[in-house]
């Protein structure tokens, strides 16, 4: 049997009185752990919320956050985490699709539920997860945990876990079904990977929204280690953390490594039982490996590759080949080797496997593969055929199973760990009444690997600048998929036969001198 439960329960079993979650200035025991995820359990069973339905989280790190991804999944409940870098509208469209029927959301958050105000009829509760008094009218988490606590229904194996949006190729996000079997499967490829045991710190520093961060949230607990947290990326802050609470393992993207190793105060904290740091999400710039391995030569440094749809995790590099000197160097541009319980294969455009060394799609298969898409069957047929799951990547795999991102065949970009699908930007900027044309590409970037591009032909006889674009995106989408930078042609857009817009043309210019077309 595969739950979520199971790894919790084991935690308290093997480690009753140890220490499970920090957070500020609370500490708390596996025990008490499991006590306040039963008692909150209790409390959204009164509150009429039942098995299969779905409740939204909006709010930053937290222990709450994290007890929150134990009580839904112990009332059969599903968890739908919600980006906190999204606009209004974009969350008022996952909160309908999703069907949500409560949503927990923290001060921070709280300025979306003036501009939701009526928008979200399908949402009974609202409840507060912040320290600060909760608005009127709306409970408070810590009232949950004074609820009688109520006994886990045996949610498990194919039982819907959570709901994780991610973009999408026709502009609209799609919500990934993952299963008790998905996470509990991801949770041991992370504890196998990364090597988890009791004695493990992990500190929550990338936001627990991303699956990146739910890879250890649920592997962790299993390997009965320790949860520490910080409400956001902030160095100094992260620094002290790994410092005060002992931690041991982190999961950063470069973007972050690189602003915590070249921090001014880095040198000020005793970080000697920091041992491991996952990263991914976009490659490790040479001088950021080179200054890491010089200010943490203790550390092992190992390089993840995986998609919300893999729950994630699919390779892992191991850390012997994260270094630009001896026999192992060439291995640092891989993205790694299958994860325990994942087969993969690089096929064709019929997806036929091609011979190794060949280029074509990353196929992946297992158990962390999703259920599929929430109501949508069509895209679902896509990418799923007889339990291979296509990822739209495109790689080559050497003899010895190593594998090598070279493309995206589909439209996306990942900027700073961000994944931004081009057809969200292109809709948003097609409805301004100026542009005739637009194509957004990611173009190279030294600091968060791509930067998302727009290309525009305005309709003649107008002018529309930059800024006008940008702003525009940022009150439809979130800022990190808004345009960092725009060209304007008075030429239409280059198309295929088939009156595809051709990216791979716009994109060249942009990309000489690089080895392959994505970051």
């Amino acid at each position: 049997m595969f739950s979520l439960i199971q790894g919790l329960r084991r935690a308290v079993q093997i480690r009753p009185n140890g220490p499970s979650t920090a957070f500020a200035s609370r500490r708390r025991t596996w025990e008490q752990t499991i006590d306040r995820v039963a008692r909150v359990a209790g409390a959204l069973s009164a509150l009429n919320i039942r098995r299969g339905d779905r409740v939204a989280i909006l709010a930053l790190n937290s222990d709450r956050y994290f007890e929150l991804m134990y009580a839904l999944p112990w009332l059969g409940a599903v968890m739908v985490p919600l980006n906190t870098r999204l606009a209004s509208p974009e969350i008022e469209y996952i909160l309908q699709d999703s069907g949500a029927t409560a949503l927990f959301v923290d001060a921070a958050m709280a300025h979306h539920l003036t501009s939701l105000e009526g928008r979200m009829p399908g949402v009974r509760e609202v409840i507060w997860l912040d320290d600060i008094a909760s608005p009127d009218g709306i409970l408070h988490y810590e009232d949950l945990t004074a609820y009688e606590p109520t006994e886990d229904v045996g949610a498990c194996n194919d039982d819907l876990a959570g709901l994780f949006y991610t973009g999408g190729t026709t502009g609209r996000a799609k919500g990934v079904m993952l299963t008790h079997t998905n996470l509990v499967v991801n949770a041991m490829n992370a504890v196998a990977g990364m090597g988890f045991t009791t004695g493990t710190a992990y500190i929550h520093s990338g936001a627990m929204f991303h699956l990146a961060d739910g890879a250890s949230t649920f592997g962790v607990t299993l390997a009965g280690g320790r949860h520490t947290f910080v409400s956001r990326f902030e160095p100094v802050e992260v620094l002290q953390t790994i410092a005060r609470e002992k931690v041991t393992h982190a999961q950063f993207v470069p973007t972050m490594i690189n602003m915590l190793v070249n921090h001014p105060r880095f040198a000020e904290f005793d970080l000697s039982l920091l041992a491991f740091i996952l990263y991914g999400a976009s490659p490790m710039p040479e001088g950021v490996l080179r200054k890491a391995m010089e200010v943490m030569p203790h550390v092992r440094l190992m390089h993840g590759y995986g998609m919300t749809e893999a729950s994630p995790i699919v390779t892992l590099l191991d850390p012997r080949y994260t270094t630009l000197d001896g026999p192992f160097a060439g291995r640092l541009k891989s993205c790694g080797q299958a994860a325990l319980t994942c087969e993969v294969k690089v096929v064709d455009s019929a997806r036929n496997e091609v011979p190794r060394g060949g280029a074509g799609e990353l196929a992946i298969r297992g158990p962390n593969i999703m259920k599929g898409y929430w109501n949508k069957p069509a895209e679902t047929a896509a990418v799923l055929v007889d339990g291979w799951y296509y990822s739209g990547d495109g790689a080559t795999m050497d003899k010895e199973g190593f594998v090598y991102i070279v493309d995206r065949l589909k439209d996306m970009i990942i900027s700073g760990g961000e994944n931004v699908y081009s057809a969200e930007v292109e809709n948003v900027i097609s409805l301004m009444p100026d542009v005739a044309e637009v194509a957004v590409i990611g173009v190279p970037d030294e600091r968060w690997g791509e930067t998302v591009h727009a290309i525009i032909v305005p309709k003649p006889g107008v002018t529309i600048t930059a800024e006008d674009v940008i702003e525009h995106c940022r009150e439809q989408i979130a800022s990190y998929k808004c345009p960092r930078s725009v060209d304007f042609r008075d030429t239409p857009l280059p198309l295929s036969g088939a009156g595809k817009t051709l990216k791979r043309e716009l994109r060249e210019p942009y990309w000489k001198g690089f080895t392959k077309a994505v970051n």
